[in-house]
């Protein structure tokens, strides 16, 4: 070990550059859910168990657009058949 390091160049802050499409926040969950997760992870072959929860949280909100695009169409449908009669 050096007796003193030269720091003068030194960035601060993450070593690897986050890519431009994901937002770092920090949340509070569950034990058991966090617990879940990992295992899934785990028993996957690994991998992040991160990405599962936002796999999971983006298939919710496809699952909600759709829901929302089924009551459009349902609802256009009625107003065009009290239109026609």
């Amino acid at each position: 070990m050096k007796d003193e390091y030269d720091f003068s160049q030194g960035k601060q802050g993450a070593v690897i550059p986050l890519s431009a499409n994901k937002t770092r926040i920090t949340i509070r969950l569950d034990a058991d859910v966090v617990h879940w997760f990992r295992e899934q992870a785990h028993t996957a072959g690994g991998g992040s168990y991160q990405a599962l929860i936002n796999g999971v949280l983006r298939e919710h909100i496809r699952a909600q657009n759709g829901v929302l695009e089924e009551t459009l169409r349902r609802v256009i449908r009625e107003e065009l058949h009290t239109l026609s009669q």
